[in-house]
């Protein structure tokens, strides 16, 4: 029983999955160039991002959207 309770936290640590948020500038087809809030939902191993699980951004009337919809430019 405590060695599963170790392996749990050892797994945990080694595992991470982080969110951040940032200003980016994004194309819009109706609207044009806008800036837009988008965050980030990444998986970490070791403190290494290895995978993107979910990107979205909050609109100009503050729904959130995907990021699928968007052309993005950094």
């Amino acid at each position: 029983m405590l060695f599963l309770s170790i392996s749990k936290f050892i797994i945990m640590k080694i595992i991470q999955i982080k969110r951040r948020t940032r200003q980016e500038k994004y194309y819009s087809s109706a609207m044009g160039m806008l800036n837009s809030r988008v965050t980030y939902i990444k998986k970490y191993v070791l403190g290494i991002p290895t995978k993107t699980l979910h990107k979205y951004r909050e609109t100009y009337y503050g729904k959130i959207k995907n990021c699928d919809d968007c052309n993005l430019f950094i």
